[in-house]
């Protein structure tokens, strides 16, 4: 089979095949020779730029060891592995792992996120993610914790030692969204003056008045990355969908470029959310003399 630029499904499938080399204790050498196949053909396999037959993929998982629904996950990949983009339902529960979110955000060299309604997942306070999925309603509340430190979790971008540079887009509206009540806003947009201060990083409002823009049609996340092309990242509360067809990417780059025009510059809405922080904090004090 011939190279290919690897899709989603490609590389996780290459992922979950590194993951069972590493436990079986065995080497790409050591699977190829056993399957007649080149260390390069494995290594491509690897990085999700080969395709393989279902059966070879069967060959190598029996190798490893590698059985029950981990197998299965890894065959259902392969037989996929071509097909661009990846819509992924997991109910009302929160997959196990967000595996290939996490996996991509920790390969991306930028990472451009836009919300609309609520502070960006990658820059929630613990406090603030709680009372946002209390209050939605939607999430069981045995899941609750479940879910804020899946989402804080994935903060540790923010600590690795090849950060990539990171760009968050929100609406006015998420700032003024009392979620949790004036002390919560108070410490969440405090730290969210905190973080865009750090050099990777920036926070940039678009202001309420700007009316219509081309964010109105929801959030989004844009990752790029070095060695492949970049990925799009949708979220409803059933669903995600990685988009990665140059045409759906094209779109959303397009979007980015209005937003980089219509939002305030990182030092006006640095300006803007301390503001609402201290308007907040004050409305706090308030609350807590009259209780």
């Amino acid at each position: 089979m011939s190279h290919r630029e690897p899709t989603i499904r490609g590389r996780e499938l290459g992922d979950g095949l590194r993951q069972a080399l590493e436990q079986a204790g065995l080497t790409g050498k050591e699977v190829a020779r056993v399957l007649d196949m080149s260390p390069s053909m494995i290594s491509m396999l690897l990085s999700g730029k080969r395709g393989t037959s279902e059966a070879d993929i069967a060959g190598f998982l029996a190798i490893c060891q590698v059985h029950g629904p981990e197998r299965d996950r890894l065959l259902a990949l392969c037989r996929e592995q071509d097909a661009p983009g990846w819509l992924q339902l997991y109910g009302t529960r929160l997959p196990k792992q967000l595996r290939t979110l996490i996996d991509h955000e920790n390969k991306a060299v930028s990472i451009s996120d836009f919300q609309p309604m609520v502070v960006p997942g990658l820059l929630q306070t613990a406090e603030y993610a709680h009372a946002l999925l209390q209050e939605t309603g939607i999430v069981p509340p045995g899941e609750i914790d479940g879910r804020v430190t899946a989402r804080l979790g994935r903060q540790s971008l923010f600590n690795r030692d090849r950060r990539a540079v990171f760009t968050f887009y929100l609406h006015e509206f998420a700032l003024r969204l009392p979620v949790g009540g004036p002390a919560v806003m108070a410490e969440q947009l405090a730290h969210l003056v905190r973080m865009s201060a750090r050099s990777y990083l920036s926070v940039r409002v678009v202001p309420a008045g700007r009316g219509g823009h081309p964010g109105v049609a929801g959030a989004f996340i844009l990752m790029e990355f070095a060695e492949f092309n970049p990925v799009v990242y949708l979220e409803s509360e059933t669903a995600c969908l990685f988009l990665e067809r140059p045409e759906e990417i094209a779109t959303y780059q397009s979007i980015l470029a209005v937003l980089a025009q219509t939002a305030l510059s990182a030092g006006q809405s640095r300006r803007l959310i301390a503001a609402l922080a201290s308007r907040f904090a004050a409305n706090r004090e308030d609350h807590d003399e009259r209780a």
